[in-house]
C-alpha cells in the first residue's frame, strides 16, 4: 500500500488525514490551538508551538492511528492560513508571533504609504489586486517601521505553509499562488519577485524561492524526521493556502467552479480561463502552470460563531462538557426558534473589518435594531445571516465585474450548520453542492502530494477522489424576507462607515 499525508494549519485548528493512492481515509487527526489579539488590529500566532507544534502532534497521531510503516508515506502536503509574515533569523528561529492574513490589520498606515511612493495603478498592474489587510508586503513594511530590533536581525520571511516545508526539508520556498497575496511584491505576469515593488518593502534576499504548489520541495530531513516519525527522505511538496487546499478538496476541477469555503473566516476561489483583473477582487495565478483563478474573502464567520459561543453561551458550553449535545447544535437550535430576518434585527459582520468587496480594514460590526424582547436565537441567527449577506453581496460584485461561476462548492467546518447553508442559499439565492469527502484542507494537501508524487497528472483528475453528498437549493418561501432586509444591510454599512473609521481611529490612537 502507498499512503499520502495531508496537513493543513487553520486559524483555529490543525487538520491532517493519512490517504491511500485511491482516495480512502485510513486515519484522520485534529489539535486545536488558539489566536493572539495583543493588540486591536492585531492578530498572531506562535509559528514555534502552533504551526509546528501542531504539524508534529497531528502527523506522530496519524502514524500511531493508521499503524502504518512511515517508509510507505510516499509524500506529504501542506497549506496553512495564509498570507501570513513570519520573520525568521540565520538560523531559521522565528524572532516574533507570525503575523496572520486580512483579519490582521495593523498595516493599514503602510498601505497608504505604498500606494503613495509605488502608485496605486502601478500596483495593480503587476499584480493584478490593489492593496488590503490581506496584503503582505504593507506588514513587512511595518515590521521595518515599528520593529527595527526585530528588521535588523531578519533574515528570511516566511507564511505558514512555507514554515512547515522548512521545518521538514530546510528549504525556503513559496508556493506562486500564496505569492500573489504577498503584494505588492510579485509580478503575477512573470511569477517572479518585483526588484522595483520590493525595493521600498525589502530586500529580494529575504524572500523565499517560488514554486508550483504541487512541485516537490525537498524531502524530509533527519531532524525532522525524529520530530514527525516520517522517514527520512519523504516526498514534501511545496504546498499552498489553505483555502487552495480546501477547492481541491471540495472537487474544483473546471473553469467556473467556485468553492466557497466556511471557516474562521469565508474564503472563496473561482477557476478562470486566464488571469482575471478587477479591482475588487484579488486576481491569481492557481497551483499549476497555465492555470488561474480569481478569489475573495469574508473577514469573519466561523470567529462570529466562536465569540458569540465564548461570550454568550457559558450555559451550553457548560451542558457540552457535561457530556450534553455540542454548543454549536445547541445554539442552532435557538437560532432554529428564531424566524427568517431574525424577527427584525440585522446585524454586519465585519469584526475584524472587512475584505472583498469593500476593502475596509475600519469597518466594524453591528446589531442593528435591537428589541426588548429580541432573544440570544435571534442574535445569534441575525450573526448567521450575516454572513449569508455578505456573500450575496459578493456574488452580485462578481457578476458586476464580468465573473459568473457556474457551480458553488461549499466546504469547511461551517458547512456541518445545515441550518446556516439553507440561509446562504436562501439569502444568495445560489445552490450549495456540498462534497462528500468532509476533510477539508488536508484532504487536497493530500489530493496535491499526490501530483507531486507523480501519482497523477494534474488537478483535473480529483472528481477520483470526491463526488457530491448533497445540493442545498433554495427555498422560495423565505427568500423574500431577505430580499427586503439585503438592501437594509447593504445601507447600514454605507451610513454608518464613517462613524466606524472614527472608532477606529480611536482605537488605534
Amino acid at each position: 500500500m502507498m499512503a499520502l499525508m495531508g496537513i493543513d494549519i487553520g486559524t483555529y485548528k490543525t487538520s491532517g488525514v493519512l490517504v491511500k493512492d485511491s482516495g480512502e481515509v485510513i486515519a484522520a487527526a485534529n489539535a486545536e490551538h488558539t489566536i493572539s489579539l495583543p493588540h486591536p488590529g492585531w492578530v498572531e500566532h506562535d509559528a514555534e508551538q502552533v504551526w509546528w507544534g501542531g504539524f508534529t502532534q497531528v502527523c506522530r497521531e496519524l502514524l500511531v492511528q493508521s499503524r502504518i510503516d512511515p517508509c510507505l508515506v510516499k509524500a506529504v502536503g501542506v497549506s496553512a492560513i495564509a498570507p501570513c509574515v513570519l520573520p525568521l533569523d540565520g538560523k531559521g528561529k522565528p524572532l516574533r508571533p507570525a503575523i496572520l492574513y486580512g483579519i490582521d490589520t495593523r498595516a493599514t498606515a503602510e498601505v497608504a504609504s505604498l500606494e503613495g511612493r509605488l502608485g496605486r495603478q502601478a500596483i495593480f498592474e503587476t499584480c493584478a489586486s490593489h492593496l488590503s489587510s490581506q496584503s503582505a508586503g504593507p506588514k513587512i513594511l511595518w515590521l521595518r517601521r515599528h520593529e527595527p530590533q526585530v528588521w535588523k536581525r531578519t533574515q528570511l520571511f516566511l507564511t505558514g505553509s512555507g514554515y512547515l516545508v522548512y521545518r521538514l526539508t530546510g528549504e525556503a520556498v513559496l508556493d506562486i499562488y500564496t505569492a500573489t497575496a504577498y503584494a505588492p511584491l510579485m509580478d503575477i505576469h512573470t511569477q517572479s519577485w518585483s526588484p522595483l515593488m520590493a525595493a521600498p518593502i525589502t530586500p529580494l534576499k529575504r524572500l523565499p524561492r517560488l514554486a508550483w504548489a504541487v512541485e516537490v520541495a525537498g524531502q524530509v530531513n533527519g531532524q525532522a524526521s525524529r520530530e514527525t516519525g516520517l522517514a527520512e527522505g519523504t516526498l514534501v511538496i511545496t504546498g499552498t493556502a489553505d483555502a487552495a487546499a480546501e477547492a481541491i478538496s471540495a472537487g474544483m476541477a473546471q473553469v467556473g467552479d467556485l468553492m466557497v469555503m466556511f471557516g474562521s473566516s469565508v474564503f472563496f476561489i473561482l477557476k478562470t480561463a486566464s488571469l482575471v483583473t478587477t479591482e475588487r477582487f484579488w486576481g491569481a495565478v492557481f497551483l499549476e502552470k497555465g492555470t488561474y483563478a480569481v478569489a475573495g474573502g469574508i473577514s469573519t464567520a466561523g470567529s462570529l460563531t466562536r465569540w458569540f459561543k465564548d461570550q454568550f453561551a457559558p450555559q451550553e458550553k457548560d451542558a457540552e462538557q457535561a457530556g450534553g449535545i455540542p454548543a454549536y447544535q445547541a445554539l442552532s437550535k435557538l437560532a432554529a426558534h428564531s424566524q427568517p430576518g431574525a424577527r427584525g434585527l440585522v446585524a454586519l459582520p465585519y469584526f475584524s473589518g472587512e475584505r472583498t468587496p469593500l476593502h475596509d480594514p475600519q469597518a466594524r460590526g453591528m446589531f442593528f435594531g435591537l428589541r426588548l424582547d429580541h432573544t440570544r436565537g435571534d442574535l445569534y441567527r441575525a450573526l448567521l445571516e450575516s454572513v449569508g449577506y455578505a456573500i450575496r453581496h459578493n456574488i452580485e460584485a462578481l457578476h458586476s465585474e464580468g465573473v459568473h461561476p457556474q457551480r458553488i462548492l461549499a466546504v469547511g467546518g461551517g458547512i456541518k450548520n445545515h441550518l446556516w447553508m439553507q440561509m446562504v442559499s436562501d439569502i444568495a439565492g445560489i445552490e450549495l453542492v456540498l462534497p462528500d469527502k468532509p476533510w477539508g484542507a488536508c484532504y487536497g494537501d493530500a489530493f496535491l502530494a499526490g501530483i507531486g508524487a507523480g501519482l497523477f497528472p494534474d488537478t483535473s483528475e480529483i472528481p477520483r477522489w470526491v463526488g457530491v453528498q448533497e445540493i442545498i437549493r433554495p427555498d422560495p418561501d423565505t427568500r423574500w424576507v431577505y430580499d427586503e432586509v439585503y438592501p437594509i444591510f447593504r445601507e447600514l454599512y454605507q451610513q454608518t462607515a464613517p462613524l466606524m473609521h472614527r472608532l477606529s481611529q480611536r482605537d488605534t490612537a
